[in-house]
């Protein structure tokens, strides 16, 4: 959807999409050495269920590039071959910011992240192993079914990385780092939002094929960030030891304050996801990635200016 107006964060957004747009990694960093462990004010909750999502990313994204790496030699169009390269740059530098910046941030503020980390690591291990199958095509089927589930989660995230761009953090006060930090990585899920999608398509991966992996992704995403948010809190002395559903009562509080993407907005993405005639193009705009990409500091410091 391509917006005519100003959007949160200050930047005009022009009323037609910019056309294709040549997907590159940017070498961003960042400095968390004064950011407070409650990054948004008076929403400690949210706070860690966006910095448990993010620290778990890497070794998602990591998984994303080893299976497009897989998928490369058997992709013969020039445009999509383009795209993914451009797509496993981006993913690469996502992967590699998160797991440095998120990791020192919440080590710093005296969370040990280790633990969370050792149980992902572990899962993306066992899928790793489906690399090692003796059998030729039933690599190639599992490599097939890995694309169908990244096309999913692309989705999920293309949708988040849309929220994040047009939510009104510094009406939160959130910190201009940590926002930053995020808003980088939403606006390019959102710049190469397709590309999975028309990956899955060339591998004539059927729609009901990837509707079924994207409600699979959904759920595991949903129940992972929510394991991880109370990893976090149980570690964190100013709040009480709540649970999986005591966090998720919480989260549901902080989506009333609008502090956090609703369930319902959460759900009417996936219906359109599943709608027949759908494209990832019609989630967020490109104009407005680029856009804050042209203005974000950090992009603008690894581009030099």
């Amino acid at each position: 959807m391509v917006r005519n107006t100003t959007d949160t964060t200050g930047v005009q957004v022009v009323p037609t999409e910019p056309g294709e747009v040549v997907l590159r990694p940017r070498n961003v960093q960042f400095d968390t050495s004064h950011t407070p462990l409650h990054w948004i004010p008076n929403e400690p909750i949210v706070s860690h269920f966006i910095s448990a999502f993010n620290l778990l990313l890497p070794e998602g994204e990591r998984a994303f590039v080893d299976t497009f790496t897989r998928a490369l030699p058997y992709v013969k169009d020039d445009k999509i071959r383009e795209a993914m390269i451009g797509f496993m740059g981006q993913e690469a530098v996502h992967a590699e910011t998160h797991h440095k910046v998120l990791g020192d941030f919440l080590e710093k503020n005296g969370l040990d992240v280790r633990p969370a980390l050792t149980q992902i690591e572990y899962i993306t291990h066992m899928l790793e192993r489906t690399n090692e199958l003796r059998s030729e095509k039933l690599r190639y089927r599992v490599m097939v079914e890995k694309l169908a589930l990244i096309a999913g989660i692309e989705h999920f995230t293309a949708v988040l990385g849309d929220w994040v761009l047009n939510h009104p953090f510094e009406k939160f006060n959130a910190d201009p780092e940590m926002v930053d930090l995020f808003r980088w990585h939403g606006a390019e899920e959102v710049e190469h939002r397709s590309v999975a999608y028309d990956v899955a398509r060339y591998f004539q991966i059927r729609r009901g094929h990837m509707m079924l992996t994207f409600v699979l992704a959904t759920m595991l995403l949903v129940g992972v960030m929510l394991r991880y948010t109370k990893f976090l809190v149980r570690q964190d002395p100013s709040l009480p030891n709540y649970g999986v559903f005591g966090v998720l009562r919480q989260m549901n509080k902080a989506m009333k304050r609008g502090a956090f993407l609703r369930w319902r907005e959460l759900g009417k993405s996936a219906l359109e996801f599943m709608r027949p005639g759908f494209s990832p193009d019609q989630v967020g705009s490109t104009a407005q990635a680029v856009a804050y990409l042209s203005t974000s500091p950090a992009a603008k410091a690894a581009a030099g200016y």
